[in-house]
């Protein structure tokens, strides 16, 4: 095995790592590369030495909600985009608003969602956000029919390149973009609509915030921010 004894090793191991993996790594797992038991004040500055190293390239290293990852820059995003296939996934107006609101009362029944919409809120709604991996359901409320309790992800924050909800964009910029599609709400427009969902997490029931934290505490990290390093 390659024997390591400057930084720039330890920096090459976890670039390589991080440029490997497919999903986002966490400061946990990246300590599994290495046998020094490293203080936290050093896995900083390898982070950030390394973070630096890519500042002017198309690339960069960021953190999310689970960890550490590297990604497109967005303003290259759209000569990539060049070469895809397919075109970008677009969401209905009801789908967009359903997961706004998730975002922000969280956790919520899907007869809150309806109550919030004034109108009925199909299955498939909230199928299509399970589905994309945003959403799930974190418990159940102590009422008749004991209905699901929904919240965000920590997938949903990674997709949007987040660390926690407090970093999502106003709700004023969510709703001049719904308005601006009033069918059919681009993918490129879920950061900002979501994004609304922070300003008042935390604001829904008190009781089912407990609930959802005690049927499944994993499932509450996604409300905190990623591991420090």
């Amino acid at each position: 095995m390659l024997q390591l004894y400057k930084p720039e090793d330890y920096k090459r191991v976890l670039e390589t790592a991080l440029l490997a993996a497919a999903e986002p790594l966490s400061l946990a797992e990246l300590k599994k590369l290495f046998d020094e038991p490293f203080d936290d004040d050093t896995w900083r500055t390898l982070l950030d030495d390394l973070r630096r190293d890519w500042a002017d390239r198309g690339v960069e290293l960021v953190r999310l909600a689970s960890g550490w990852r590297f990604q497109t820059r967005p303003e290259y995003q759209g000569f990539l985009d060049r070469l895809k296939n397919e075109k970008p996934q677009k969401y209905s107006r009801a789908v967009m608003e359903t997961l706004a609101i998730i975002a922000y009362r969280q956790p919520v029944t899907r007869g809150d969602i309806e109550d919030i919409r004034g109108v009925a809120v199909s299955p498939n709604v909230i199928r299509t956000l399970e589905g994309r991996g945003w959403v799930d359901a974190v418990g159940h409320r102590d009422s008749p029919g004991r209905p699901a309790l929904y919240a965000t992800t920590r997938k949903f924050l990674d997709d949007l390149s987040l660390r926690s909800l407090s970093e999502l964009p106003p709700l004023a910029e969510i709703e001049r973009m719904i308005d601006a599609q009033p069918t059919e709400t681009p993918a490129t427009a879920q950061a900002a609509l979501a994004a609304s969902a922070a300003q008042s997490a935390g604001q829904g029931v008190a009781n089912d915030q407990s609930v959802a934290n005690e049927k499944n505490p994993a499932q509450s990290d996604a409300f905190q921010s990623a591991d420090t390093a």
